[in-house]
């Protein structure tokens, strides 16, 4: 397989690498340098695998943004040296690292595909062996000697998202993740469909260019009925805060009570960017179309349009890590940088 794509395993933790001890029933974390023995389906396609892990293989609740870093540092470092990389993540924060990742890895011309399971690898009715063996042929996937994937993925149960457009929907069924604003980019059944009208374009061919500042004073504020000032005032004025993603009703609509309105245009004039996201599983903010959200558009408050909270967390994090101007922040965080918002 002189030739064949080089395909860069990296775990970072989660179900998907652990099996079960059936002498003691316990679980514990999975060998990868035993991953051909132990999943000889993998023979069958025609790449090379190869593996890194964490030192300390973390449980997915306990992701950062130092371990984003280390994720993104680790496909830096291999970049030249492999075609395709599959991160094996917990589910239960996945849906971040990889919009964390689409904005980290600028310039991305290779697939980045993340996956995990609901079930130990070694469990009898597991999904982990599907969602691992699928996604390393999706990175594998090469058309005129180019990778078909350029960006950053998230795969589970027989389907392949852009990653900054999904969020986890369920904590119990195989079928974990949605993509409820952008449609599937593949779908496997009998065959492997790719719905290439979705990829996202390569425009350019810069290098690879990686960005590991993230800032981390962000928060997230949910609107519900009988919100009362203390606690808005509070949150608006946590020390530090630079960025808040703000959980509105519906299609971007928030109460009209004066108060509620002074507070957040106080905040925006003392320099804190608020991003207006629906609270709802899918649809779009769109600001101006009720009398109850043209208050919060005539305040200058970011439209975050179709994005998810989790793609908006990483965005604010990644945009006040590269320094932008206050002046072009509210243009860029409105502009999709890669695909995660229309």
């Amino acid at each position: 397989m002189a030739n064949a794509t080089k395909i860069l395993l990296v775990y970072t933790g989660g179900t998907i690498g652990m099996v079960k001890d059936y002498k003691t029933g316990a679980l514990k974390a999975f060998n990868f340098n035993n991953l051909m023995k132990s999943i000889p389906e993998l023979k069958q396609l025609d790449c090379s695998v190869d593996s890194v892990s964490f030192d300390e293989p973390i449980d997915s609740s306990n992701m950062n943004p130092t371990h984003w870093v280390k994720i993104a540092t680790i496909i830096e470092d291999n970049y030249a040296d492999f075609d395709g990389f599959v991160v094996l993540h917990g589910s239960d924060t996945m849906s971040y690292t990889a919009s964390a990742l689409s904005y980290m890895l600028e310039h991305l011309s290779k697939p980045v595909i993340l996956t995990g399971s609901q079930l130990p690898i070694g469990d009898l009715r597991t999904d982990a062996k599907e969602n691992l063996i699928t996604s390393i042929q999706v990175a594998a996937l090469r058309e005129n000697d180019k990778a078909i994937i350029q960006e950053v993925c998230l795969y589970f149960e027989y389907k392949l998202y852009r990653g900054n457009r999904t969020t986890k929907i369920n904590a119990e069924h195989f079928e974990a993740f949605a993509s409820l604003n952008y449609p599937e980019l593949a779908e496997s059944g009998v065959h492997l469909k790719v719905n290439k009208e979705y990829l996202r374009k390569k425009k350019h061919t810069k290098a690879l260019k990686v960005h590991k500042n993230l800032d981390d004073n962000v928060a997230v504020l949910k609107l519900f009925p009988g919100l009362n000032k203390n606690v808005l005032k509070s949150v608006l004025n946590i020390p530090d805060l630079k960025g808040l993603v703000l959980e509105t009703y519906g299609a971007g609509n928030a109460p009209t009570e004066k108060w509620l309105l002074n507070e957040i245009k106080k905040a925006i004039k003392n320099g804190l960017y608020i991003v207006n996201v629906t609270q709802c599983s899918g649809g779009s903010v769109l600001l101006g179309q009720y009398e109850t959200s043209e208050e919060l558009q005539s305040l200058q408050i970011i439209n975050g349009k179709d994005i998810t909270t989790e793609a908006a967390v990483t965005k604010l994090m990644y945009l006040l890590g590269t320094g932008v101007s206050p002046k072009l922040f509210k243009t860029l965080f409105e502009t999709p940088l890669r695909g995660e918002l229309q």
